[in-house]
């Protein structure tokens, strides 16, 4: 790899020509050890951190693996960055391809993806992704996202908005659901739009968690197209890793982790002859061998400290050498 990566990196984000000051972050990072410790023995090399945030993972390891740079990706432009050896690029990792190609990249040692929000952006009643607190429905993790929540929700048409809730949220009453909105609108902010999804669904499902919980989610991917995001910035990220380079992906529901089982899967399948074919003649090499077998949860003691690690889902994934399939 060549280019000015290979000095030390300041952290920088510059906005309306001047540097904006880092605060203090309030988000805590996940399974930060875990990360650690499935990225520590590539020992050098640049490290992708695709969703940089508070930078917890990104400081963790530079604290631990003195020979890592990191490249930190993050869509939202008011994230800053403090931490060394690190730069940080607001961009989507769906475009992570045009990113390395901008930063003369040509091989990553090692990426992490923490998927989902922030605690951040859920505590920021402004960026409309809490059903807790009253809010515009707006729900776009960054500037680049194709609409806000409220252009959706008040202008999609009832099948639209059924088949969203239902695919993005899992959501078993996604038709009362998506018939309420409808008959709601125009539906101004969050606390509307929550009072709206409670009212639709049967009284034993409103004690069973907050009712709109599903339906938020449901918008929040359909706007940012994450699902798309993740699918595309994880295969150039595989693509790009050396032989021996690591990636994990710490997913929130089981969406994201079924994408991400199902990527890791493909990668460390062989060759698919029928066993009885003496030669191999589908040319098919494994680029994958997995860390992880099944997803990894955080710890007890985690969970009682970060009530978020709970659903966190871990997976992880390092990069074959072809010729030990040869």
């Amino acid at each position: 790899m060549e280019g000015p990566l290979l000095r030390p990196l300041p952290c920088w984000r510059q906005r309306s020509g001047g540097l904006i000051m880092h605060q203090k972050p309030h988000h805590v990072s996940v399974m930060t050890s875990e990360v650690v410790g499935l990225l520590a023995p590539i020992e050098n090399g640049l490290v992708l951190d695709a969703t940089f945030g508070a930078g917890g993972h990104a400081q963790a390891l530079v604290d631990s693996i003195p020979g890592v740079q990191i490249l930190a990706l993050d869509r939202d432009p008011s994230v800053t960055c403090q931490v060394p050896r690190t730069r940080l690029v607001t961009a989507n990792f769906a475009d992570l391809e045009a990113v390395l190609a901008d930063e003369r990249v040509d091989e990553l040692a090692g990426a992490v993806f923490d998927l989902g929000l922030s605690s951040d952006q859920l505590d920021s009643a402004a960026r409309g992704f809490s059903y807790h607190a009253s809010g515009p429905l707006d729900m776009r993790m960054g500037p680049d996202a194709s609409a806000t929540a409220a252009e959706l929700v008040n202008t999609a048409s009832e099948q639209e908005l059924r088949d969203i809730i239902s695919r993005f949220g899992e959501e078993r009453f996604a038709r009362r659901i998506a018939s309420a909105i409808v008959a709601a609108r125009p539906i101004e902010d969050t606390t509307r739009l929550a009072e709206v999804v409670a009212d639709s669904v049967p009284a034993p499902a409103r004690r069973r968690g907050h009712p709109a919980r599903r339906t938020f989610q449901a918008i929040r991917i359909a706007i940012n197209d994450e699902l798309g995001a993740l699918e595309t910035g994880l295969d150039v990220a595989i693509h790009k890793l050396r032989v021996g380079g690591r990636v994990v992906v710490i997913s929130y529901h089981s969406l994201e982790d079924r994408l991400v089982k199902r990527r890791f899967a493909a990668g460390a399948t062989g060759c698919v002859c029928p066993p009885d074919l003496p030669v191999c003649g589908c040319g098919t090499v494994a680029e994958l061998r997995l860390l992880t077998r099944s997803s990894v949860g955080a710890t007890d003691l985690e969970i009682e400290r970060n009530r978020r690690a709970r659903s966190a889902r871990l997976r992880a994934a390092e990069k074959a050498d072809p010729l030990d399939a040869a």
